[in-house]
């Protein structure tokens, strides 16, 4: 008997992605439904242009409520706003780190990679800078291996929720 492999997940990242399901059930598909009905009325369904865009994004649709609720299953949420923060880089958590060299600082939240959206900030567990801090300390200098060669980081804060530590 094989295991579901777990997949990390926030709290926010659980919530957004049930909206998104419930989303996707409850408006996308009878809207789609309704579309492949309209092109069904029109005729000859081997000549129906709509009638076969609209199966291909009921395909679509499908294909993404079935990855969703897969992921659903094998979610593992993980609250790390009710544990006390004492510096450590944990899943969860809120990291602004400092180039050594520029003085560059960059602050992003450490999430699952399904909920990874770099322009919001949330950076997949799974991508280097996230590997390199896990388990690392405030004040702790970690380096990244970048295209253009390692670069190196000073961890300024880790925030757990809406608990800071500096």
């Amino acid at each position: 008997m094989t295991t579901l492999q777990r997949i990390p997940v926030t709290q926010e990242g659980i919530l957004a992605l049930r909206k998104e399901l419930t989303r996707l059930k409850q408006t996308e598909r009878p809207l789609i439904t309704e579309a492949i009905a309209r092109a069904r009325a029109l005729g000859d369904l081997k000549e129906n242009a709509e009638y076969h865009a609209a199966k291909d994004q009921q395909g679509l649709i499908e294909a993404k409520i079935a990855k969703m609720e897969d992921q659903m299953s094998r979610a593992q949420v993980i609250d790390i706003s009710k544990m006390k923060n004492e510096g450590k880089v944990i899943f969860g958590t809120t990291v602004t780190l400092e180039n050594t060299e520029t003085n560059e600082q960059r602050t992003f939240t450490i999430v699952g990679e399904f909920e990874a959206d770099i322009k919001a900030g949330k950076l997949s567990i799974t991508a280097p800078m996230a590997r390199a801090v896990i388990g690392k300390w405030v004040d702790e200098i970690i380096t990244v291996n970048t295209p253009s060669g390692p670069v190196e980081y000073t961890i300024l804060s880790v925030q757990y929720g809406t608990k800071n530590m500096t």
